[in-house]
């Protein structure tokens, strides 16, 4: 089974490539997903955060109030080290047993991780392949404010708390530029996926030869 890390920074494009390769029955692994469930109240994320940051980052239901965490967290540098010092050993852990359950049913062909931050914590080193998604900063802030409807200087601040573009572009195995029109990206996500498609019927074939 092919690992692949499929990063690039925020409001980039990633999840258009991640439900293209789903559709094309990739097993896609959101570490966003898997952070809000180790953060749901009692988890080991909640317990560590709630301690960290104070019951003020608390909704009524004692679920964090992820947009007042990320206020706070994109404002300060230190706090922002601080949370991804928190969650990022728990949610590598939760993918690699996710990878050795699929390695041993032996029925999937290409594992995808979905994360922001896979290069930024040094995580890029754990994947056979590393797919970085990118497009022009203006792209970014436009999507980022439509998305989380915030304003356009905490969508910049955000996107400049992250690594550039440019620096995760010379860590990248494969490159997607997601700045065109939808169909452009998704053209280039299905030629990325023949691609990875490719690297893995050649470290199964690699794999062979060193068993035989």
């Amino acid at each position: 089974m092919l690992t692949v890390a499929l990063t690039g920074g925020i409001a980039s494009g990633k999840s258009v490539v991640a439900e293209v390769w789903r559709a094309r029955g990739c097993y896609i692994d959101s570490a966003d997903a898997a952070a809000r469930a180790l953060m749901r109240p009692g988890q080991p994320a909640w317990k560590k955060v709630k301690a960290y940051f104070g019951p003020d980052v608390l909704a009524p239901d004692q679920t964090i109030d992820r947009n007042k965490l990320a206020r706070i967290v994109f404002r300060d540098a230190a706090m922002r080290e601080a949370l991804n010092a928190m969650t990022h050993p728990l949610v590598i852990a939760e993918q690699r047993r996710t990878i050795a359950r699929l390695k041993k049913a032996g029925r999937t062909k290409i594992y995808v991780s979905e994360a922001a931050l896979t290069i930024e914590a040094g995580f890029d080193v754990f994947f056979d392949k590393v797919v970085v998604v990118l497009c022009p900063r203006a792209v970014q802030i436009a999507r980022l404010r439509t998305r989380d409807a915030i304003s356009r200087a905490e969508a910049a601040r955000r996107i400049a708390a992250q690594m550039p573009a440019e620096e995760k572009k010379k860590r990248a195995d494969y490159v997607i530029d997601a700045s065109g029109a939808l169909e452009e990206t998704i053209a280039q996500t299905e030629r990325i996926y023949i691609l990875l498609l490719e690297d893995e019927a050649a470290q199964r074939r690699r794999r062979t030869a060193v068993l035989s």
